[in-house]
């Protein structure tokens, strides 16, 4: 056998390296990863509207339209109270960019000049704290403003006999300790209006007894 075949002999036996073999050797990850519960806090709520829109809040400072992100809004009741609240996150990051509550006296308009878009003011805590905003949201068709606009008036509407009634109550809660304070500080203003009297009356009595003493 000459040099040649013997060389083409040996390369037939050998594995190639880029065969892939089984060892039956098993590798631990070095990160194991727990599953994780996540939470949207939607969990006890009912999807009553859901919609893509582009979202907008009017700036008071610099008198102009700013947006406040692109994503879905939601109108979600929640399962017990059937309290009604308007959502909207970022399609993206999911970052929340509107969280009120719709009650009774909210009204929705159509945006003046553009039937696709329409404007509503609420007391809004994406944030994370209570603020008074002027939204402004658009949709990709009359259609679907149309019915966002009908679904938040249905809603507002039918929060009504409710909200009313709590209201009504805290109203009068109000009145009923702003009348006990108001109670107690007249009592107040009138023993302190008493007190300099009744000891210019212990004086004059005292004024009076030391004359007929003298005399």
């Amino acid at each position: 056998m000459s040099t040649a075949e013997a060389a083409e002999h040996r390369e037939e036996e050998e594995p190639l390296a880029g065969d892939d073999e089984d060892t039956g050797a098993q590798v631990a990850p070095i990160v194991r990863l727990e599953e994780v519960a996540v939470t949207t806090g939607e969990e006890n709520e009912d999807t009553v509207l859901d919609l893509k829109a582009k979202l907008y809040r009017f700036d008071k400072d610099g008198n102009q339209w700013k947006e406040r992100g692109a994503g879905t809004v939601k109108l979600l009741k929640h399962k017990e109270s059937g309290k009604v609240r308007l959502v909207m996150r970022q399609s993206k990051t999911l970052k929340i960019c509107a969280n009120h509550l719709v009650l009774p006296k909210m009204t929705v308009q159509e945006h003046a000049g553009n039937e696709k878009s329409c404007v509503w003011h609420a007391t809004d805590f994406a944030d994370g704290e209570l603020k008074e905003e002027l939204f402004c949201i658009r949709f990709a068709s009359i259609e679907n403003n149309r019915l966002f606009m009908e679904k938040f008036q249905e809603v507002a509407e039918s929060q009504e006999p409710e909200e009313e009634s709590e209201d009504a109550n805290a109203a009068a809660g109000l009145l009923e300790n702003l009348k006990v304070e108001e109670k107690e500080t007249t009592t107040e203003k009138k023993d302190e209006e008493a007190a300099p009297a009744a000891v210019e009356e212990k004086d004059t009595k005292s004024d009076k007894a030391e004359e007929s003493s003298s005399s």
